[in-house]
């Protein structure tokens, strides 16, 4: 059999990887076209730009965005402003949510121009924005410019559509850049390449674990928030916080009155045996969502439903089946949004990270029938079950089909809760 030199191999790769970025390149200036002047442009025309009679909060980050936003948002209504909140969950003015769509963190300009209309016509003054690298690389965000930006961390996520890691941080950093001032958690390995990337367009300020606080605020978050990467997420808060002028005990008031997040560490049940369902879909946050049981929960197993979505950065799949096979005591491998992809190549890509924990894996396709398996064969009085990678989400795709899902209802139905 003949084989091709390893010059001639070389540089075929060579040439597939710069095909691919240019189509990355050509992908921006695609949707500046379409999403940007032909959408976004005449929505702000046609809604009056909003935008421009709103204080506007911007955050973004790989994990804890959601979180981050809906504190923040908490916060700012317990300092008393009119404030409004477009998150991956769901869209809020005042206690009212509106659905953002499946699968959608930034909706298209439209909709986006269209809430932010409508809250100023209620006499809103502030908006609280989770934003995507998707969102912002695609001008889903046209014409925003928010007086403050937040950044949690950026991890080897998405890599399937930003190619590159450092691609991906350029992305986060259009949100960033196009702010006045922007806050970059010092403590996260995106930090140093943040800075490097940066167009200088903003100020950047750091924020970090070790930040001395006053004491009434780390009081209030340590009591709050046992696990350390939402202390981090308060953190960010707080800073953001304090550069809209906003008072340390209105901003203690807000932590408290936090009700958290639904799909974010949701507890369902606590008997016979506790059940979480959780948002965790990238080896950081399954590592830290499973670390933040154990500290919590001394008794008892934890056995971690996941898998990995198809149609998505690959590299991480090993990654999450080792953290998932060694920090759970039964990790059950199952179907996350496979779309187009066989699930059954999915769960061995996971299973290629493992390396000495076999025999504590459990692969079940299908997931319905992972979670039953977990709540009615595995789990034992005082045991964990955490449910991990949808969160809150509504929906499972398949092939190219969206299909009622919902973790948490599963788990309801499945046990009889009400």
């Amino acid at each position: 059999m003949h084989f091709p030199p390893p010059r001639f191999a070389f540089l075929c790769i060579i040439r597939i990887v710069l095909i691919k970025l240019l189509i990355y390149k050509l992908k921006r200036i695609y949707h500046f076209f379409k999403t940007g002047l032909l959408e976004g442009l005449p929505a702000q025309i046609q809604y009056g730009f909003p935008d421009r009679k709103l204080t506007i909060i911007e955050i973004t980050g790989t994990d804890g965005k959601t979180t981050s936003s809906t504190l923040t948002y908490t916060v700012l209504k317990a300092a008393g402003l009119k404030v409004g909140l477009i998150s991956t969950v769901a869209a809020f003015t005042g206690e009212d949510a509106v659905d953002t769509g499946f699968h959608v963190t930034s909706p298209q300009p439209k909709l986006v121009f269209k809430f932010m209309k409508d809250m100023v016509d209620k006499g809103y003054t502030h908006l609280v924005l989770e934003t995507t690298s998707h969102g912002a690389y695609q001008y889903r965000t046209w014409g925003i410019k928010p007086k403050v930006a937040g950044l949690t961390n950026i991890n080897h996520e998405h890599l399937d559509y930003h190619l590159t890691y450092e691609e991906y941080v350029k992305a986060k950093l259009l949100v960033l850049d196009s702010a006045e001032v922007s806050f970059i958690n010092v403590d996260d390995e995106s930090y140093r390449k943040a800075k490097e990337f940066s167009k200088g367009t903003t100020r950047f300020k750091g924020y970090s674990a070790q930040d001395e606080l006053p004491k009434m605020v780390v009081e209030t978050i340590n009591k709050k928030f046992p696990e350390s990467y939402n202390r981090m997420n308060a953190r960010l808060a707080y800073n953001i916080a304090k550069e809209l002028g906003i008072a340390d005990e209105a901003i203690c008031e807000g932590f408290k009155s936090f009700k958290g997040v639904p799909g974010r560490m949701e507890v369902i049940t606590e008997k016979p045996f506790r059940v979480i369902v959780d948002f965790a879909h990238t080896p950081q946050a399954l590592e830290a969502a499973l670390t933040a049981i154990r500290q919590k929960y001394k008794t008892g197993r934890v056995i971690a439903v996941f898998g990995c979505a198809g149609l998505r950065d690959t590299s991480k799949r090993p990654a999450m089946g080792k953290i998932g096979s060694e920090l759970a005591d039964v990790a059950i491998f199952t179907a996350e949004d496979p779309r187009t992809e066989d699930i059954w190549s999915i769960i061995r890509q996971m299973k290629e990270g493992i390396v000495d924990t076999h025999a504590k894996v459990i692969s079940i396709a299908d997931r319905a029938e992972a979670v039953t398996a977990a709540l009615t064969k595995y789990a034992q009085p005082g045991d964990t079950v955490g449910i991990f990678g949808k969160g809150h989400e509504k929906s499972m795709c398949y092939g190219t089909v969206e299909y009622p899902w919902d973790d948490a209802q599963a788990v309801r139905d499945i046990l009889k809760l009400k």
